[in-house]
């Protein structure tokens, strides 16, 4: 079914090429058929080495991870802590972020099929014979660069970048340390721009090469006092700029560098080194130390690299592309020469034996890249597969449900998941779709799927599969629900329904019209705990009062849930409470009222920190404490119901009580909020014919609602 590619993963310490489904270009981005791609003996290498350690081992270096796991553990219990923690760890991981290729189908006006381009990005330029890049991490390769050489964009930009951050100035003496290929690139950058360049290594045949490439000294710190030999070179004054591009865990380098610097000197840190920094060396000469991050402005900031906003020239002159193409333009215009540390060339089927090299050979070769074959094309069958899902009838499953599960994040793999593993005999996890089609190849082989793909038509087109549960980031779940609809499959999407009024309006007409099983997450009504009190107030004389509490936690603005993807964060996760008071009310919503803070800084924003009214028809007052100024060590969910002279009240989904009425004792060590049996009702829906577990006026009335408050 569809494409497949080669791709190189490692798994728990060991290199493996598997046969993945190719992935899919989505807007402003570009897929692209790999012709090369660089392997980053450093990054790489430490990804290699630490993916095999134990999981003790891990947890005792990374003592983060330790403090998230015990806060999983708070919210989810041990077994899925465990599963989770499990299912990452066995999974393995994809390799590479820097290769170059041809385009084959671009989603970017910046781009064209055919066009020749270098590519960046971890998760993107990926190891892969396809690979699917954001506009912003590629450029179009100029007339006389190579594939192979462009293949280095990434390292490219990263040595440019520790330039930049040096402010390196013509005629200043800079040293670089660490002559990997980080340290080779930098060295021919700075003898470019005019530096006088000292080299530092402790292989002197990679000094040799950083020497035939316009480095004027070199000194291996084994055999030499590199304090003493900078200083007879500077005439005792020191460098005016320090580099360091090793990769050590070690804190003599970083005070190395501070010792053979000029007074009011500067160091750079684009590798890794020990950072116990001593004052005294520091201190006297007025230092400078500078961290450059990776390929320049643009990096970490989603708007720039997944959403393709670019910053203004004329105030931001070199951002991460920018810096690709100056690279480029460097090498086609002999201003640097890379072809020499291109030392070796493996096919990307013995990719083991190119980490191999890096890692035993005596001589470790510096750049190392990986060929793709020129036999990986599109057949004519592949490409007539590809063609639009044809409209069809929803047909009721007679067996087994085959789900197949679209946009495979950390939801999905945390919850519904192993909640369909535990439902065999109701589903049966068909096919994964994600976008990135290495983590639907790992997620399909866990669970035993059919087959993975990043091709959502596909699933479409796929006849066999009855239903598709949409786990994505939430400005695609309208359209994604519509299609599926259209092409006769049951359709269980995360919240929210849609984020607009528009979308809403297409989605419902789209449910009417096609009489497909269509049920949104709104998973707290079919909690235990819900539809006990749900069993109390039913026949209850006077309206509800319900007071409900979210401490949520503080989410920064920067969040994709808080721009365009998500809609904010009363559409994406405060629904889940106003669908909860329609079930509990029995009510269409009169009006609505929202009350927000006013922050006294931009870190806080005014939407996550509210108190929401609802009025419903039947009388019944429902209010909504939204905040996340709180704190996790207190719960996050409170509800009190009142009426008739009782109160119920639900604690976290843990326990439920009741005063002046008695309620079954449910109570649970984690929160039980109704996912699993969310399932179980939408399975009962779709065999019996009835199709919503939640219905269509309630669903709409919900995501109205969060429109009006957001």
């Amino acid at each position: 079914m569809g494409i497949n590619m080669k791709q190189v993963f490692v798994k728990k310490g060991r290199i493996i090429t598997e046969e993945v489904a190719a992935p899919c270009p989505a807007p402003k981005m570009i897929l692209v058929k790999t012709e090369y791609s660089c392997i980053s003996a450093g990054t790489e290498m430490s990804s290699v080495k630490n993916s095999g350690e134990s999981l003790p081992r891990i947890a005792l270096k990374h003592p983060e991870y330790v403090k998230l796991g015990l806060q999983m553990l708070k919210e989810k219990g041990i077994k899925s802590t465990w599963d989770t923690v499990m299912g990452n760890y066995s999974l393995g991981a994809a390799l590479g972020y820097s290769a170059a290729g041809v385009v084959i189908s671009s989603y970017s006006d910046q781009f064209a099929e055919g066009d020749r381009v270098a590519c960046m990005g971890a998760g993107y330029a990926n190891h892969a014979g396809y690979i699917c890049v954001p506009q912003n991490l590629a450029v179009r390769m100029p007339e006389g660069v190579s594939l192979a050489e462009a293949s280095t964009a990434a390292l490219g930009c990263i040595a440019m970048q520790g330039i930049r951050r040096a402010e390196l100035q013509l005629g200043e003496i800079v040293v670089v340390c660490g002559m990997g290929i980080l340290g080779q690139l930098t060295g021919r950058m700075a003898a470019a721009a005019g530096a006088t360049v000292i080299v530092t290594d402790v292989d002197d045949r990679r000094i040799g090469i950083a020497l035939k490439a316009g480095a004027g000294y070199g000194i291996n710190p084994a055999k030499q006092d590199i304090i003493k030999a900078v200083d007879d070179i500077t005439g005792g004054h020191g460098a005016d700029k320090v580099i360091l591009t090793a990769a050590t865990d070690s804190d003599v380098l970083i005070s190395q560098a501070f010792q053979v610097c000029r007074r009011r000197g500067t160091v750079v840190l684009v590798g890794v080194a020990g950072m116990n920094l001593k004052r005294e060396d520091m201190y006297a000469k007025e230092l400078e130390l500078k961290i450059a991050t990776s390929y320049g402005p643009g990096r970490y900031d989603s708007s720039y690299e997944e959403e393709g906003k670019d910053y203004p020239y004329g105030l931001v002159r070199f951002t991460e592309q920018r810096n690709l193409e100056a690279y480029l333009r460097l090498i086609k215009e002999n201003k640097i020469s890379i072809k020499d540390i291109i030392e070796e060339i493996y096919p990307v089927q013995e990719a083991g034996s190119a980490y191999e090299a890096l890692k035993n050979s005596h001589h470790k070769p510096l750049i190392v890249l990986l060929k793709y074959s020129q036999d990986e094309t599109v057949s004519q069958e592949e490409a007539e597969s590809k063609g639009a899902p044809v409209n069809r009838q929803y047909r009721a499953p007679a067996g087994v449900i085959k789900v197949a599960i679209c946009g495979a994040g950390g939801f999905a793999k945390g919850m519904h998941l192993p909640n369909l593993e535990k439902m065999k005999d109701k589903y049966s996890i068909y096919a994964i779709q994600s976008r990135t089609s290495a983590n639907a190849h790992a997620l399909a082989r866990q669970y035993h799927a059919s087959y993975a793909t990043a091709d959502y038509d596909e699933i479409l087109r796929d006849p066999a599969v009855d239903m598709v549960m949409i786990c994505t980031r939430h400005h695609l779940h309208a359209d994604m629900s519509i299609k599926a609809m259209r092409a006769g499959k049951a359709v269980f999407v995360e919240k929210p329904a849609a984020i607009n009024e528009r979308e809403l309006t297409e989605v419902i007409r789209a449910v009417r019209e096609t009489g497909v099983p269509y049920t949104v997450g709104f998973n707290r009504r079919f909690s235990s705990y819900a539809r006990e009190a749900k069993k109390h107030i039913r026949n209850r004389v006077n309206p509800l009062m319900i007071s409900y509490r979210m401490n949520v936690g503080y989410l920064p603005r920067e969040h994709w849930i808080q721009g365009e993807e998500g809609g904010g964060r009363i559409i994406g996760e405060a629904c889940h409470i106003l669908d909860l008071f329609a079930y509990f009310t029995e009510s269409r919503p009169e009006s609505v009222s929202i009350d927000k803070i006013t922050p006294h800084n931009d870190k806080i924003m005014s939407g996550d920190n509210c108190v929401l009214t609802v009025k419903y028809q039947d009388g019944s007052v429902c209010t909504l404490y939204y905040t996340g100024l709180g704190n996790s060590g207190y719960g996050k969910e409170f509800c009190e119901i009142y009426t008739d002279g009782r109160i119920i009240t639900i604690d976290d989904y843990k326990k439920i009580t009741g005063y002046g009425i008695k309620v079954q004792d449910i109570r649970s060590s984690v929160s039980q909020k109704g996912q699993l049996e969310e399932l179980e009702s939408f399975y009962q829906a779709i065999k019996d014919g009835s199709k919503y577990t939640i219905g269509l006026d309630d669903i709409e009335g919900t995501s109205r609602l969060t429109f009006a408050a957001k």
